[in-house]
Parts: structure tokens; C-alpha cells; sequence
């Protein structure tokens, strides 16, 4: 499995991950959904306006939000190896891992993983919000990170 990984930064903010923890996270996040063919995924780092627009847009709710996903699906006469858009709102991860006590890249982690997987259909129903959340946990472990929705976190 080949990952093209299109890392798109729309603003200047100190902390952000290095091109090589968004890729490692997504590919960990494939690998662990055993998705085996090569794939493309771009992801959009945004301030709270841009992810407020999307969110009101796309989602019709109010204010920013953590983590979208925009899964593609091209017409099947068409071949593409794309999976989608992932757009993450920086400063709302930063937030929430001070307000959650979880280490920065244990947080940008998990929601690159969490984007991932609804980019290969999981979704928050209620058949399969706990077959997501389980391998989010299984990911995230193997990669050195704690349970995001339990143990205390850490950082590898």
C-alpha cells in the first residue's frame, strides 16, 4: 500500500506536526482498517473561520469543529485512487487537548486517524460508532498513544 499524502497548511501557527506525523498517522490509520490498495488523501490544516464555513455548509451546524471528512467516490467509468479531504481546525485541536489533558500530537493523532476511517465508511451510527472507536484505540496504541476515550494519555 502507497500513500499519496497532499498536506495542505492554510495558516501559520506554532505546534503543528511535522508533513511526517500526518503522513505516518494516515497510513497507520489504513493499515489498521486493512485497506491494502494505494490511495490518496489530502489534508487541510484550517483556522476556525474556514472551518466554521465548511462545517455550517456541509454539516448545517454552527461554529468550527475539530475534524471533517470528505470521502470521494468517482464515477465508476473514472479510476482514482482518491479517498477524500480531511480538513482539521488547528486551533480547536490545540484547545481541546489542553482542555482534555492529552498531549498535542496524541490529539492530532487521533483525529487523523478518526478523519481516516470515515474516509472508508465508518461512520458514528449506532452499528458502527463502537467498531470505529475500537480500532481508533487499536491504532492509536500501536503507534504508541493511549485509549483517547479512557486511560490517561501519553506520548511516544
Amino acid at each position: 500500500m502507497k500513500l499519496e499524502l497532499d498536506l495542505q497548511i492554510a495558516l501559520e501557527m506554532p505546534g503543528l506536526p511535522a508533513a511526517t506525523d500526518f503522513q505516518r498517522w494516515a497510513e497507520a490509520a489504513l493499515v489498521g482498517a486493512a485497506y491494502h490498495q494505494d490511495a490518496e488523501i489530502t489534508i487541510r490544516i484550517v483556522n476556525e473561520v474556514e472551518s466554521a464555513a465548511l462545517n455550517e455548509t456541509y454539516r448545517h451546524k454552527q461554529g468550527s469543529t475539530n475534524v471533517l471528512s470528505f470521502p470521494f467516490e468517482a464515477p465508476p467509468e473514472v479510476p482514482s485512487l482518491l479517498l477524500g479531504d480531511i480538513v482539521i481546525c488547528a486551533p480547536v485541536v490545540l484547545r481541546e487537548a489542553v482542555s482534555q489533558g492529552k498531549p498535542p500530537p496524541a490529539h492530532w493523532a487521533h483525529l487523523v486517524i478518526h478523519g481516516v476511517l470515515h474516509l472508508l465508511g465508518y461512520d458514528h451510527d449506532e452499528i458502527q460508532a463502537e467498531a470505529m472507536e475500537s480500532l481508533e484505540i487499536q491504532i492509536l496504541a500501536g503507534l504508541g498513544y493511549s485509549d483517547p476515550y479512557g486511560d490517561p494519555p501519553n506520548s511516544p
